[in-house]
């Protein structure tokens, strides 16, 4: 859990940092950009194949290398003289990345007694949620001090420590499979979901005008792609040597549990974009109180999920689900009555009611949805729930920027005056609780039962 989450800091980290690197090594905003969509797309590329991954080798051999990989990536990003070097940096960063949570969660869900499953699921899927929300609260609070290198430099020797102690500590829990790796699957996901994402990405730029291409033709062949890759792997799940086996989604409380979560994390990356925006516009305050801003909603997670864990093992997911969906919705209506007058402290409340909501949906869904699969098909379905969490996250972007844009009502979202950004608030909180609100519907259609 502690690697993951080191390596999962960095999926959002360099946002906060985009106006730092522009200046210091001279590039434009849309080059700059992809020190974070390259990252986002390099992880939309690999998750769908980590299900081959766990099936064909070791545990500790997948760690070792993943976290080898981190770590020679945050070191190229350190040294970086330029933005190529930076780039490339990030992408291996990305390439380690992949990985981790769906070897978190699955390795979780071997290892753990049923009846302490909840309790364990609640921390192992609070880590994804927290990592990005901390990203840029710590980026925040670094760059007020120094320069973005050592938002690398810092990371460097946790990276080395959590290497180290995986290679004397870990042990192998699988027994590889001698299964085969199927090129055009892997062919078919980088250019699927690739494309899908990089697309999806490009909406809230494309309402302001401001894309190199129209974001519908990634799109079309993403969806193409992904489409492609589906019946390849209805072919090749057979002879049990699909890429990333279908049959997960056989499983009922596997497909509304994932629905849910779809939701959840449309609304929680979107708001991790958008709300920085609104602090900054609406209450003016500066980068190293917008890190600060962010760091409780961290704690909050992690407390509501220790806590939400043990009333699963206990009563199951529906107690938890329903109620947290329903705070959830509520604080994005409380969100659409900011206003000129609305205190910094006003809108943390929210923020971390918020939070605590989503730590309810994240552990009790996704528990709900592996114990509905088979031991073998795990793996499976640890990696579409991380190829989930990747498409919600470029969703809720595209979707909550491009609503933020259009209640701007400027030509860009960049610089507005506090009446402009009080509007866009509005325009993307309105739009992020009519979205919350199919998560009220979908969780009124989870299984009563407790995990098997």
């Amino acid at each position: 859990m502690a690697s993951a989450s080191v390596v999962l800091l960095n999926e959002m980290l360099l946002g906060v940092a985009l106006p730092t690197l522009i200046i210091d090594l001279g590039i434009t905003p849309s080059i700059g950009q992809w020190v974070t969509t390259a990252y986002l797309l390099t992880m939309a590329v690999l998750i769908p194949a980590t299900g081959f991954i766990m099936r064909r080798y070791q545990l500790r051999t997948i760690f070792l290398t993943a976290m080898s990989l981190f770590t020679v990536g945050t070191t190229v990003g350190a040294l970086a003289p330029g933005i190529e070097l930076l780039l490339a940096g990030r992408i291996i960063q990305a390439v380690g990345t992949a990985v981790f949570v769906p070897l978190l969660i699955t390795t979780t869900m071997r290892l753990a007694p049923a009846s302490r499953r909840g309790r364990l699921m609640a921390l192992a899927t609070a880590i994804p949620g927290i990592a990005p929300a901390l990203g840029p609260a710590l980026a925040g609070i670094v760059l007020s001090q120094l320069n973005w290198r050592w938002l690398f430099i810092l990371m460097l020797p946790i990276a080395i420590t959590a290497l180290a102690m995986g290679a004397a500590k870990l042990r192998n829990i699988t027994t590889p499979e001698p299964i085969t790796l199927d090129i055009l699957s892997l062919l078919l996901s980088a250019t699927g979901f690739g494309a899908l994402v990089y697309g999806l990405s490009l909406i809230g730029e494309a309402v302001s005008g401001h894309t190199p291409i129209a974001p519908w033709l990634p799109i079309a062949i993403g969806l193409a792609g992904v489409t492609a890759f589906v019946w390849r792997q209805i072919v090749l799940q057979r002879d049990r040597g699909a890429l990333l086996d279908m049959r997960i989604f056989g499983a009922r409380s596997f497909v509304v549990s994932s629905l849910v979560m779809f939701v959840v994390c449309v609304n929680g990356f979107g708001t991790l974009i958008v709300l920085p925006l609104v602090l900054t516009a609406v209450t003016g305050i500066g980068t190293f109180a917008l890190g600060l801003f962010m760091v409780p909603g961290g704690v909050i997670i992690t407390i509501v999920s220790a806590l939400s864990g043990r009333v699963y093992d206990r009563y199951g997911p529906l107690p938890l689900a329903i109620p947290g969906a329903i705070i959830l919705t509520a604080t994005f209506w409380l969100f659409t009555r900011i206003d000129e007058g609305t205190s910094v402290w006003t809108i943390l409340t929210i923020y971390l009611v918020m939070s605590g909501a989503q730590a309810l949906i994240w552990g009790p869904m996704t528990t709900t949805a592996l114990a509905s699969l088979r031991a073998e098909l795990q793996p499976h379905g640890s990696a579409a729930f991380g190829t989930i969490q990747q498409l919600a996250g470029a969703v809720g972007g595209a979707i909550l920027v491009s609503a933020y844009t259009i209640g701007a009502d400027a030509s860009h979202a960049g610089a507005l005056t506090q009446a402009q950004a009080v509007s866009a608030a509005h325009t993307a909180f309105t739009t992020a609780a009519t979205i919350a609100f199919a998560a009220v519907l979908g969780t009124l259609f989870v299984g009563k039962n407790q995990v098997r």
